[in-house]
Protein backbone atom coordinates (compact mmCIF):
# COMPACT_ATOMS: atom_id res chain seq x y z
CA UNK A 1 0.00 0.00 0.00
CA UNK A 2 1.08 3.70 -1.02
CA UNK A 3 0.63 5.54 2.38
CA UNK A 4 0.65 9.12 2.63
CA UNK A 5 0.69 11.30 5.83
CA UNK A 6 -0.61 14.61 6.40
CA UNK A 7 0.93 16.48 9.70
CA UNK A 8 4.42 15.97 10.14
CA UNK A 9 4.12 17.37 13.69
CA UNK A 10 6.04 16.00 17.41
CA UNK A 11 3.85 12.59 16.61
CA UNK A 12 3.37 12.50 12.86
CA UNK A 13 6.97 12.99 12.07
CA UNK A 14 8.62 9.99 13.77
CA UNK A 15 5.16 8.21 12.06
CA UNK A 16 5.58 9.55 8.70
CA UNK A 17 9.96 8.08 9.23
CA UNK A 18 8.77 4.49 10.38
CA UNK A 19 5.95 4.35 7.49
CA UNK A 20 9.22 5.38 5.27
CA UNK A 21 11.49 2.81 6.50
CA UNK A 22 8.98 0.02 6.10
CA UNK A 23 8.63 0.76 2.44
CA UNK A 24 5.31 2.31 2.91
CA UNK A 25 5.66 5.76 2.92
CA UNK A 26 4.76 7.77 -0.97
CA UNK A 27 3.94 11.14 0.28
CA UNK A 28 3.56 13.85 2.80
CA UNK A 29 2.21 16.93 3.35
CA UNK A 30 2.45 19.77 5.90
CA UNK A 31 1.60 23.12 6.06
CA UNK A 32 4.97 24.45 6.93
CA UNK A 33 6.77 22.91 3.61
CA UNK A 34 9.99 22.94 5.63
CA UNK A 35 8.96 20.16 8.03
CA UNK A 36 8.98 17.91 5.05
CA UNK A 37 12.50 19.07 3.74
CA UNK A 38 14.05 15.75 5.98
CA UNK A 39 11.23 13.50 3.75
CA UNK A 40 12.01 15.42 0.37
CA UNK A 41 15.82 14.63 1.00
CA UNK A 42 14.99 10.80 1.28
CA UNK A 43 13.49 10.91 -1.74
CA UNK A 44 9.77 10.93 -0.81
CA UNK A 45 6.83 13.29 -2.84
CA UNK A 46 6.14 16.86 -0.92
CA UNK A 47 2.55 17.30 -1.46
CA UNK A 48 1.03 20.58 -2.45
CA UNK A 49 -1.88 20.19 -0.73
CA UNK A 50 -3.68 17.70 0.57
CA UNK A 51 -5.80 16.88 -2.38
CA UNK A 52 -2.49 16.40 -4.15
CA UNK A 53 -1.61 13.66 -1.92
CA UNK A 54 -4.75 11.82 -1.67
CA UNK A 55 -4.51 11.67 -5.72
CA UNK A 56 -0.97 9.67 -5.29
CA UNK A 57 -2.10 7.11 -1.88
CA UNK A 58 -4.27 4.42 -1.39
CA UNK A 59 -4.24 5.14 2.57
CA UNK A 60 -3.74 8.72 3.96
CA UNK A 61 -3.20 9.54 7.32
CA UNK A 62 -3.50 12.70 9.52
CA UNK A 63 -2.28 13.83 12.52
CA UNK A 64 -3.05 17.30 13.17
CA UNK A 65 -4.64 19.36 16.45
CA UNK A 66 -8.74 19.45 16.66
CA UNK A 67 -11.52 18.83 14.94
CA UNK A 68 -11.71 22.06 12.72
CA UNK A 69 -8.18 21.69 11.63
CA UNK A 70 -8.95 17.92 10.59
CA UNK A 71 -12.07 19.40 8.84
CA UNK A 72 -10.08 21.39 7.26
CA UNK A 73 -7.11 19.05 6.04
CA UNK A 74 -10.08 17.06 4.95
CA UNK A 75 -13.11 18.72 3.54
CA UNK A 76 -11.58 22.46 2.77
CA UNK A 77 -9.67 24.73 -0.53
CA UNK A 78 -7.86 21.98 -1.95
CA UNK A 79 -8.73 19.37 0.89
CA UNK A 80 -8.39 15.52 0.92
CA UNK A 81 -11.97 15.08 -0.60
CA UNK A 82 -11.04 17.24 -3.61
CA UNK A 83 -8.38 14.67 -4.75
CA UNK A 84 -10.12 11.36 -3.03
CA UNK A 85 -11.06 8.73 -5.55
CA UNK A 86 -13.69 5.33 -4.48
CA UNK A 87 -11.45 3.00 -2.30
CA UNK A 88 -9.39 5.55 -0.57
CA UNK A 89 -9.03 4.56 2.99
CA UNK A 90 -9.01 8.00 5.20
CA UNK A 91 -7.54 7.75 8.70
CA UNK A 92 -7.78 10.45 11.21
CA UNK A 93 -5.29 9.79 13.80
CA UNK A 94 -5.72 12.97 15.71
CA UNK A 95 -7.63 13.48 19.26
CA UNK A 96 -11.54 14.89 18.62
CA UNK A 97 -14.67 13.08 19.38
CA UNK A 98 -16.96 9.82 18.18
CA UNK A 99 -18.87 12.81 16.78
CA UNK A 100 -16.83 14.09 14.88
CA UNK A 101 -15.61 10.27 13.95
CA UNK A 102 -18.65 9.96 12.75
CA UNK A 103 -19.38 13.05 10.51
CA UNK A 104 -16.48 12.53 9.24
CA UNK A 105 -17.20 9.17 7.90
CA UNK A 106 -20.35 9.85 6.64
CA UNK A 107 -19.17 13.10 4.05
CA UNK A 108 -16.02 10.45 2.98
CA UNK A 109 -18.77 7.70 2.37
CA UNK A 110 -20.57 9.88 -0.04
CA UNK A 111 -17.72 9.53 -2.26
CA UNK A 112 -16.98 6.16 -1.74
CA UNK A 113 -13.87 6.46 0.69
CA UNK A 114 -13.55 4.38 4.03
CA UNK A 115 -13.17 6.27 6.84
CA UNK A 116 -11.35 4.81 10.30
CA UNK A 117 -10.51 7.12 13.80
CA UNK A 118 -7.59 5.57 15.38
CA UNK A 119 -6.59 7.89 17.39
CA UNK A 120 -2.72 7.22 19.57
CA UNK A 121 -1.28 7.11 22.78
CA UNK A 122 2.49 6.85 23.95
CA UNK A 123 3.40 10.25 23.41
CA UNK A 124 7.04 11.50 21.49
CA UNK A 125 8.60 8.83 22.96
CA UNK A 126 6.27 5.97 21.88
CA UNK A 127 6.38 7.60 18.34
CA UNK A 128 9.76 7.85 17.87
CA UNK A 129 10.41 4.14 18.97
CA UNK A 130 7.70 2.95 16.79
CA UNK A 131 5.86 1.19 19.95
CA UNK A 132 2.54 3.88 20.08
CA UNK A 133 -0.85 1.96 21.23
CA UNK A 134 -3.60 2.49 18.72
CA UNK A 135 -7.32 2.91 19.08
CA UNK A 136 -9.42 2.03 16.34
CA UNK A 137 -12.81 2.81 15.19
CA UNK A 138 -14.74 1.75 11.85
CA UNK A 139 -15.44 -1.26 9.59
CA UNK A 140 -13.43 -4.41 10.66
CA UNK A 141 -12.54 -5.17 7.16
CA UNK A 142 -11.07 -1.86 6.92
CA UNK A 143 -9.16 -1.97 10.04
CA UNK A 144 -7.56 -5.59 8.70
CA UNK A 145 -6.73 -3.51 5.57
CA UNK A 146 -4.80 -1.01 6.98
CA UNK A 147 -3.31 -2.77 9.95
CA UNK A 148 0.56 -3.59 8.20
CA UNK A 149 0.62 0.15 8.27
CA UNK A 150 -0.62 0.65 12.00
CA UNK A 151 2.11 -1.94 12.43
CA UNK A 152 5.50 0.30 11.40
CA UNK A 153 4.54 2.65 13.92
CA UNK A 154 2.70 0.54 16.73
CA UNK A 155 3.13 -1.21 19.50
CA UNK A 156 -0.32 -2.21 20.31
CA UNK A 157 -3.46 -1.88 18.22
CA UNK A 158 -6.87 -2.21 19.22
CA UNK A 159 -9.96 -2.52 17.25
CA UNK A 160 -12.36 -0.78 19.33
CA UNK A 161 -15.62 -1.39 17.26
CA UNK A 162 -17.82 0.66 14.60
CA UNK A 163 -16.71 4.44 13.98
CA UNK A 164 -16.46 6.82 16.73
CA UNK A 165 -14.82 3.76 19.52
CA UNK A 166 -11.40 4.91 18.59
CA UNK A 167 -12.17 8.49 19.99
CA UNK A 168 -14.26 7.15 21.99
CA UNK A 169 -11.71 5.05 24.43
CA UNK A 170 -8.73 8.12 23.14
CA UNK A 171 -11.31 10.16 25.19
CA UNK A 172 -11.58 7.00 28.10
CA UNK A 173 -7.35 7.06 27.97
CA UNK A 174 -7.28 10.65 28.57
CA UNK A 175 -9.19 11.35 31.50
CA UNK A 176 -6.70 8.34 33.21
CA UNK A 177 -3.79 10.39 31.77
CA UNK A 178 -4.31 13.82 33.13
CA UNK A 179 -5.39 12.50 36.20
CA UNK A 180 -2.06 10.44 36.86
CA UNK A 181 0.14 13.57 35.78
CA UNK A 182 -2.03 15.52 38.28
CA UNK A 183 -0.91 13.01 40.99
CA UNK A 184 2.92 12.89 39.72
CA UNK A 185 2.96 16.14 40.00
CA UNK A 186 1.45 16.77 43.36
CA UNK A 187 3.28 14.12 44.85
CA UNK A 188 6.71 15.59 43.72
CA UNK A 189 6.08 18.45 45.10
CA UNK A 190 5.74 16.82 48.39
CA UNK A 191 8.72 14.82 48.24
CA UNK A 192 10.50 18.06 47.39
CA UNK A 193 8.54 20.12 50.77
CA UNK A 194 9.97 16.61 52.23
CA UNK A 195 13.53 16.83 51.52
CA UNK A 196 13.41 13.60 49.81
CA UNK A 197 16.05 12.41 47.31
CA UNK A 198 14.24 12.70 43.69
CA UNK A 199 16.10 10.31 42.44
CA UNK A 200 15.02 7.68 45.30
CA UNK A 201 11.25 9.19 44.73
CA UNK A 202 11.14 8.08 41.18
CA UNK A 203 12.45 4.91 42.28
CA UNK A 204 9.41 3.80 44.39
CA UNK A 205 6.87 5.98 42.10
CA UNK A 206 7.82 3.69 38.81
CA UNK A 207 8.57 0.64 40.78
CA UNK A 208 5.29 0.45 43.26
CA UNK A 209 2.03 0.67 43.31
CA UNK A 210 1.90 4.13 42.08
CA UNK A 211 3.39 3.49 38.85
CA UNK A 212 1.28 4.31 35.29
CA UNK A 213 2.36 4.57 32.02
CA UNK A 214 2.29 8.46 32.74
CA UNK A 215 4.56 8.26 35.16
CA UNK A 216 7.27 6.64 33.27
CA UNK A 217 7.27 8.80 30.88
CA UNK A 218 7.08 12.48 32.39
CA UNK A 219 8.61 11.74 35.77
CA UNK A 220 12.26 11.34 34.45
CA UNK A 221 11.43 14.84 32.36
CA UNK A 222 9.82 16.43 35.47
CA UNK A 223 12.86 15.46 37.38
CA UNK A 224 15.41 17.38 35.73
CA UNK A 225 13.31 20.32 34.99
CA UNK A 226 12.71 19.36 31.31
CA UNK A 227 9.61 20.51 30.56
CA UNK A 228 9.48 20.04 26.91
CA UNK A 229 6.44 18.52 25.64
CA UNK A 230 6.12 14.84 24.61
CA UNK A 231 2.72 15.80 24.58
CA UNK A 232 1.13 19.43 25.24
CA UNK A 233 -0.69 20.47 27.45
CA UNK A 234 -3.20 22.68 25.40
CA UNK A 235 -3.40 19.47 23.92
CA UNK A 236 -4.42 17.31 26.85
CA UNK A 237 -7.07 20.53 27.76
CA UNK A 238 -8.74 20.17 24.55
CA UNK A 239 -9.25 16.51 24.75
CA UNK A 240 -10.57 16.85 28.93
CA UNK A 241 -13.16 19.08 27.39
CA UNK A 242 -14.79 16.81 24.88
CA UNK A 243 -14.29 14.33 27.74
CA UNK A 244 -16.26 16.14 30.16
CA UNK A 245 -18.85 17.25 27.62
CA UNK A 246 -19.74 13.44 27.35
CA UNK A 247 -19.92 13.55 31.06
CA UNK A 248 -22.54 16.23 31.04
CA UNK A 249 -24.41 14.75 28.75
CA UNK A 250 -24.90 11.52 30.62
CA UNK A 251 -25.33 13.25 33.65
CA UNK A 252 -22.33 11.43 35.07
CA UNK A 253 -20.49 13.30 37.60
CA UNK A 254 -16.73 13.51 37.13
CA UNK A 255 -15.62 16.13 40.04
CA UNK A 256 -11.46 14.25 39.70
CA UNK A 257 -11.56 15.17 36.09
CA UNK A 258 -13.10 18.70 36.04
CA UNK A 259 -10.39 19.98 38.70
CA UNK A 260 -7.66 18.47 36.04
CA UNK A 261 -9.35 21.00 33.77
CA UNK A 262 -9.48 24.06 35.45
CA UNK A 263 -5.50 23.29 35.88
CA UNK A 264 -4.63 22.73 32.08
CA UNK A 265 -7.02 25.60 31.61
CA UNK A 266 -4.84 27.54 33.86
CA UNK A 267 -1.94 25.95 32.12
CA UNK A 268 -2.97 27.90 28.65
CA UNK A 269 -4.45 30.40 30.41
CA UNK A 270 -1.03 31.79 31.21
CA UNK A 271 0.65 30.98 27.73
CA UNK A 272 1.84 27.64 29.33
CA UNK A 273 0.04 25.16 26.40
CA UNK A 274 3.10 24.53 24.38
CA UNK A 275 4.52 23.22 27.28
CA UNK A 276 4.60 19.55 28.30
CA UNK A 277 1.86 18.11 30.08
CA UNK A 278 4.13 17.19 33.40
CA UNK A 279 4.78 21.12 33.50
CA UNK A 280 1.80 21.15 35.36
CA UNK A 281 3.22 22.08 38.20
CA UNK A 282 3.96 25.68 36.79
CA UNK A 283 0.50 26.67 37.77
CA UNK A 284 0.80 26.03 41.44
Amino acid sequence: MRVGVIGLGIMGQPMAMHLHKAGLLAAVYNRTRAKAKPFEQLGVYVADSPADLAKRVDVVIEIVSDAPDVEQVFFGPSGVAEGAKPGLIVVDMSTNSPEWARRFAERFAQLGVEFLDAPVTGGQKGAVEGALTIMVGGKEEVFKKVLPVFQAFGKQIVYMGPVGYGQAMKLVNQVAVALNTVAMVEAVRLAKALGLDVDKVAQILTGGAARSGSMELYLPKLLKGDLTPGFKSAHLKKDLVYALEYAHRANLPMPATALALELYKKMVERGLGELGIHALGEVY
